[in-house]
């Protein structure tokens, strides 16, 4: 089950408006449907506030989804929710890309906040 208690944050390290863009290549998780892996690449971009979200408990949140059965929808989404509990970023953008399945592609957006 994601598990968002494995989130981690860091002090910001200015307070000027920056973007931090971190990709997730070997996403994986379980079609609920099928039972088949999915597997995609995830992005997330944000602006900080007074936080960062530190990497290696972004990567570890991240496998927490492994075995979840989810839809696409609903991964972004929640990543988005827990990421933006965490750390109230100033904006925040999760992109997934998914590989096709049967000649469908499929990218889902989750956005909080205003860009700067």
């Amino acid at each position: 089950m994601p598990n968002p208690a494995l989130l981690e944050v860091f002090e910001s390290p200015t307070d000027t408006t920056f973007l931090i863009e971190h990709i997730a290549e070997e996403f994986t998780s379980v079609c609920p449907k099928t039972g088949h892996p999915d597997f995609g690449v995830v992005t997330v971009r944000f602006q900080p506030d007074a936080t960062c979200v530190e990497l290696k408990s972004l990567k570890l949140y991240l496998h927490s989804f492994r075995n979840e059965g989810i839809f696409y929808e609903a991964v972004t989404n929640r990543i988005r929710d827990d990421l933006v509990t965490c750390m109230s970023p100033r904006w925040l953008e999760v992109v997934t890309d998914w590989r096709g399945r049967g000649g469908i592609r499929s990218r889902i957006t989750a956005d909080h906040g205003t860009r700067a």
